[in-house]
């Protein structure tokens, strides 16, 4: 991609799974047990679900979508159950060895693979109490293709609202404003309520889980 399309976004997201993967040689065997900010799943299942579509391609990623029956949730829950006898080292080679996304993760000029990396690295950072600073250039990408994708849960939430960004130069939509650091505001679009702690503002209780 050249640099008049925008930033590279496959790039940034390779460099996101190779920063995951770095932090993921560091865990003990209880810190891969902890439940991450994703329901029901641990940081295990966090990290096999990031890399679940990447040895599949897009036939293969259509076949599984085919067999859920077109249900995000049963598909990944099926891409959960074939990495089931993977060791942490394994899902730690293969995160290394497919970095670059390939396949649905590659999607939208390697906007999927980025913004969900970013959200599950979070997810699993964040109850592990092991904060970082995310590199802008992932946030803002991530930011604006949030507002866009289907599986955010809370990406309707949002609309009506005016969202700043304290840490970067980024602001959207018109209406009460909700404001705080970036990574709180992409996690809390992301459907993930530890978040809203980190924010305020008048719009904020229209966030709230129902």
């Amino acid at each position: 991609m050249s640099s008049s399309d925008g930033p590279d976004a496959l790039a940034l997201a390779t460099a996101e799974r190779h920063d995951l993967a770095d932090l993921l040689d560091t865990l003990t065997d209880d810190e891969w047990a902890t439940p991450s900010l994703c329901e029901d799943w641990s940081v295990r299942d966090v990290v096999a679900h990031v890399i679940s579509y990447e040895h599949l391609g897009w036939p293969g990623a259509i076949g599984r979508m085919a067999r859920a029956r077109f249900n995000g949730e049963r598909a990944n829950a099926i891409g959960l159950r074939e990495a089931s006898d993977a060791s942490p080292a394994d899902l730690v080679r293969t995160l290394r060895d497919h970095a670059r996304p390939r396949g649905l993760t590659s999607g939208f000029g390697g906007r999927i693979g980025l913004t969900d990396g970013v959200i599950h690295h979070q997810d699993i950072r964040r109850p592990l109490g092991r904060p970082r600073i995310v590199p802008a250039e992932r946030l803002l990408v991530a930011l604006d293709f949030s507002l866009r994708a289907p599986p955010l849960p809370s990406r309707t939430k949002v609309r009506g609202l005016r969202l700043v960004a304290t840490d970067l130069d980024w602001t959207t939509g018109d209406g009460p404003e909700v404001r705080g650091p970036a990574e709180a505001l992409l996690l809390t679009i992301a459907g993930r309520p530890a978040a809203l702690a980190d924010l305020s503002g008048p719009g904020l209780d229209r966030l709230a889980p129902a």
